[in-house]
């Protein structure tokens, strides 16, 4: 994967990650899914998703794959907390997969490719580990795409920062878009690409995001990179953590979050 995974495992960035859902994070792959089929997680990361999955295929066999053995255990732990089927729990890396060919009925990754140092080549493992007539499912955000109200200086600066910060790790902040290249490019043609966003309106959503990124900003990995990195001073990234705070508090305040979607006929 790329050298470095931007979010990091913060508290801040497990507290998002853990509001995230099959229902909310999945629904353009659900209605594929039924009782037996087996199933890769890819980047399961606090396994909220993977433990949703893994009840609409029970008792089919899971397995969620993660980049190391200390990310592998939030995902047991998750799993174990949501009180769903057991799921197995590798360590590796989707560039190459210690899997045998035809492995799985659906092979599923939300928001990984982003991240990766070469995303054609993920998606090419991914179709290699799925069985003929099984789904390849994949979801990455868009960050150019991200829009919001009240206009606001300090979430753009955000943006154009994490925006840096990703590249410089490897990734592709506006994956969303490039999804559907990135697929034809590792030779697949049966495809279908969609898009969805999350929309945080409601007082308790923006409070729940704009303080999320607050915090994420001046306290985790992200934050790490960009002051030693010099694409910005630890003043100013508490601007842009008080920025988000205004942003949340504004009671016009709106954000849409927007994705790309794929499933892919293996």
């Amino acid at each position: 994967m790329a050298p470095g995974y931007t979010h990091g495992h913060a508290e801040s960035v497990l507290r998002s990650h853990r509001t995230r859902t099959a229902a909310n994070s999945a629904a353009y792959l659900i209605g594929r899914l039924r009782p037996g089929l087996s199933l890769l997680d890819v980047g399961s990361g606090p396994g909220t998703i993977t433990a949703d999955l893994a009840r609409l295929v029970a008792p089919g066999r899971v397995v969620a794959l993660e980049t190391s053995e200390e990310i592998a255990a939030l995902t047991r732990d998750g799993v174990v907390a949501a009180g769903g089927p057991e799921v197995e729990c590798l360590v590796g890396d989707v560039h190459a997969l210690d899997l045998p060919d035809d492995s799985f009925d659906v092979v599923h990754a939300h928001q990984v490719l982003q991240h990766l140092a070469d995303p054609v080549r993920a998606l090419r493992e991914m179709v290699r580990v799925c069985r003929p007539g099984g789904v390849v499912a994949v979801r990455d955000g868009d960050y150019g795409g991200f829009t919001w109200f009240p206009a606001s200086p300090g979430l753009d600066r955000w943006r154009e920062l994490y925006s840096a910060a990703a590249r410089a790790n490897g990734g592709e902040p506006d994956a969303g878009r490039h999804l559907l290249s990135w697929a034809h490019a590792a030779g697949c043609r049966r495809v279908t690409a969609a898009s969805s966003t999350w929309c945080y309106a409601d007082p308790e959503s923006r409070a729940a995001w704009g303080e999320g990124w607050a915090d994420r900003i001046v306290d985790s990995a992200i934050a790490t990179q960009l002051v030693t990195s010099g694409l910005a001073s630890a003043d100013e990234l508490a601007v842009i953590a008080d920025a988000w705070r205004d942003w949340a508090s504004h009671d016009d305040g709106w954000i849409s979050v927007l994705h790309g979607e794929l499933l892919i006929e293996v």
